[in-house]
């Protein structure tokens, strides 16, 4: 029986994060490691309720009260096992999801506080690794069918495995040097240290898993060859193609980048020099080599005043990065209003994910955050550079379903800008040979539909994760890869049944 009384007798508290003058000299995680009394305690808050939101919160089906009061009575082994259970990588989810679980937690009815659910779970996952290791699970006996799985990110991953462990032959085809996906270059090590996903790669390749880096399928290797070689295939090539704004004025000017471009060129030079091999020049003592595109042109922010244009993840990932990259000073721009501190209920009725104003750790480390404003343009310092953007305060309303901005006279101003990242959102998978060689196309999303057995148009051809869903959150890629598993067990044929804890047509919770 859970403690009935742990909610009332403990209040939410998570671990320290580390000092913000120590930690943006470095690349390191921001929290550190939580003492077992600490998750303990937070572990007994959890009501074991009779009906528990936080799994409707989870798509993954995570038994949040089972490992909670596992955690609660020290019993670590066991509660490694329950969260292994439904996610194959709580280390991931742990560290990088917002915890849809925790908005929908019971203690959270009113304005309360929830458990603090993606806490314990990095903590049992943790304890995974310090209690033995990930000990692969290796067949006893192989099928003798055959999946290519195309991308290593967190969907095609979590497939992998599951398709590995019932017995079939999986290759893995990534078209960059490394494996791992956005998981890999996109997210910067303050969130989650590479050592993580290394770990997993490993425990995936004593399992029978094969890898080929370095592959872009559809130029290296053609759909023909793939569909010769495997039974079935799954795309899990994730939704990269990133939104962009090519009407406003000065948009090509130099120093105007996607945000992925300068996250992906930042988490390759913090690999670099952990691999003892940086490129070019250090940026200072304590830090990487300079931040670089594929062809050699600068984005790194040292020095620079950068202006980031969007106010979700991924702008604030790009906001710790110019912090550890030095930048002299940045701001963050937010098109919509600044959200209230505390969930409106009749906009965000419990238990649905609310809109509030959300502080990342990026944001205690310094810049200055602006909200309901909008570029109009980025302008020229003569030779082709951006040197400031032009801003005005807008008001947002949505007609028949589209988004009218409307600029307020006389509040345009300027913001000094060496560097500029577009982080507004993503328009779905990128166009590439490999869906036209399939005959596969992307819908009006830019997504790849799915029939309800994960089969795209093409027979044999499955997708998940944000190829499918779009850019979405890590833990709907791992249940996406987990329940297309499923699908392609039993497209082969495979005996009995995988967990398949979505269906392609499952939403998250919200409001009717």
């Amino acid at each position: 029986m859970p403690d009935p009384n742990g909610f009332l007798r403990y209040d939410r508290r998570l671990p320290a994060r580390r000092p913000v003058p120590v930690r943006i000299m470095d690349w390191r995680e921001v929290y550190p490691p939580a003492g077992e009394e600490l998750i303990r305690e937070q572990a007994t808050r959890c009501m074991d309720c009779g009906i528990p939101f936080c799994h409707d919160g989870c798509p993954l089906g995570n038994r949040i009260p089972d490992w909670n009061d596992l955690v609660r009575t020290g019993n670590w082994d066991a509660a490694v096992d329950s969260l292994h259970a439904t996610n194959n990588f709580p280390e991931f989810t742990g560290r990088l999801c917002p915890a849809p679980c925790e908005a929908a937690c019971v203690l959270g009815i009113g304005g309360g506080e929830p458990v603090t659910i993606k806490q314990v779970e990095v903590e049992i996952a943790d304890a995974a690794v310090a209690r033995g290791g990930l000990r692969p699970r290796p067949v006893p006996a192989p099928t003798g069918r055959s999946v290519a799985v195309v991308g290593s990110g967190p969907a095609g991953l979590a497939a992998a495995q599951q398709l590995a462990r019932a017995g079939h032959a999986v290759t893995v085809y990534e078209r960059d040097d490394a494996l791992g996906g956005l998981l890999r270059y996109g997210i910067p090590d303050f969130k989650l240290e590479k050592r993580h996903i290394d770990r997993r790669l490993a425990q995936l390749a004593a399992e029978g898993v094969q890898f080929r880096t370095g592959v872009n399928v559809g130029v290296d290797v053609t759909a023909e060859q793939l569909r010769a070689e495997h039974d079935a295939v799954l795309l899990a090539c994730g939704a990269l193609q990133g939104r962009d704004v090519p009407e406003t004025p000065g948009r090509r000017l130099r120093g105007v980048h996607q945000a992925m471009e300068h996250l992906v060129a930042a988490n390759r030079a913090v690999a670099e020099a952990a691999a003892g091999r940086p490129s070019v020049a250090a940026a200072g003592e304590g830090r990487p080599a300079l931040a670089v595109l594929s062809d050699g042109t600068p984005i790194d922010a040292a020095g620079k005043h950068v202006v980031i244009i969007g106010g979700g993840d991924t702008a604030a990932d790009c906001l710790g990065v110019t912090h550890r990259q030095g930048a002299a000073g940045v701001h963050q721009l937010d098109l919509y209003p600044e959200p209230p501190h505390a969930r409106d209920a009749e906009r965000d009725p419990w238990p649905t994910w609310p809109w509030i104003l959300r502080n990342y750790p990026a944001h205690e480390e310094g810049g200055e955050r602006a909200f309901a404003v909008a570029v109009q343009e980025f302008l020229d310092d003569g030779t082709g550079q951006v040197r400031a953007v032009r801003i005005a305060e807008v008001t947002v309303e949505k007609r028949d379903g589209r988004r009218i901005v409307t600029v307020l006279p006389g509040s345009e101003r300027e913001l000094p800008a060496d560097l500029v990242l577009l982080a507004i959102g993503f328009e779905g998978t990128e166009e590439q040979p490999l869906l036209a060689q399939l005959g596969v196309t992307r819908n009006a999303r830019g997504a790849v539909d799915a029939r309800p057995d994960w089969q795209t148009d093409a027979d044999g051809v499955f997708v998940a994760g944000d190829m499918h869903r779009g850019a979405s959150l890590i833990v709907w890629a791992i249940a996406e890869g987990r329940a297309a598993a499923a699908a392609i067990h039993a497209y082969l044929g495979g005996v009995g049944t995988l967990p398949a804890p979505v269906d392609p047509a499952r939403q998250p919770l919200a409001a009717r």
